[in-house]
């Protein structure tokens, strides 16, 4: 594939990406007027019909995330896909399956909680932002252009060898192993206005995400070893440890 061929995909992936993100936290806000639909309450049919196409949707977003990021699936696809857009193709395959999400998800009708106090609803509201800011602010703390194929496809096009990042303990990742997804839960549940349906898409999108923090730390444990596993030690998964590691586990451990 020629290089300018390779850096322009791995753009047009990135800006498709950074529009559905942007598509998404007004979906999840419900956002009046900016995006056709949102986790607004509505009626889409009877409870059995939407609890299986909505269900279903969150279901192939999950197979979909995990599949990809698995080396067993890198290599089978490694004889057509070239590496520089191995990334940028991963990312684009979760936003087509986001936009189709977003057009397909079907409205419940119903609230769950609905804050009327004005200090408690522009107190939620302010944690929903900080949850969508920890969440871009984590993707610079790795490293963003990595993460979304940009950095990969740039070096392919300079003719330069990738080597992964390194990483890094600052700020958050000094005390939580996972704050994109600290922040993903913050702004999936912080909101005044909680209906059946944001709820719906809330509990699935978080059930997904321990489910995939569980395997991909297990898969972190065997690549990386030890190192791994001191870290996992002195940090709390989403949130900081209350105690040292020194004071939760006794000091001498036999068997």
């Amino acid at each position: 594939m020629p290089r300018a061929l390779v850096l322009a995909y791995g753009l047009i992936c990135y800006a498709v990406f950074f529009l559905v993100f942007l598509y998404m936290v007004a979906f999840v806000v419900a956002i009046d007027g900016v995006v056709p639909r949102t986790l607004a309450p509505g009626e889409g049919g009877s409870l059995s019909s939407v609890l299986l196409v909505n269900l279903g949707l969150l279901l192939l977003f999950g197979v979909q995330h995990s599949v990809m990021a698995r080396s067993s699936f890198k290599h089978r696809v490694s004889a057509w896909l070239p590496p520089p857009v191995e990334r940028s193709t991963y990312v684009l395959a979760t936003s087509l399956i986001l936009m189709l999400i977003f057009a397909a998800w079907r409205p419940l009708p119903g609230m769950v909680w609905q804050a009327s106090s004005p200090a408690l609803v522009w107190g939620l509201w302010a944690l929903n932002l900080c949850g969508w800011c920890i969440v871009l602010l984590a993707t610079f703390l790795t490293n963003h252009f990595d993460l979304f194929g940009l950095r990969q496809v740039w070096l392919h096009w300079r003719r330069q060898s990738y080597q992964p990042v390194p990483f890094r303990e600052w700020l958050f990742y000094r005390s939580i192993r996972h704050p994109m997804m600290l922040g993903l839960f913050i702004a999936f549940w912080a909101t005044p206005q909680m209906s059946l349906n944001h709820l719906l898409f809330s509990a699935g999108m978080s059930i997904y995400i321990l489910i995939g923090v569980h395997f991909e730390e297990r898969a972190l444990r065997r690549e990386l070893g030890q190192p791994y596993c001191d870290y996992e030690r002195r940090t709390g998964r989403f949130l900081p440890r209350l105690l040292p590691a020194g004071a939760r586990q006794p000091q001498n451990v036999t068997g």
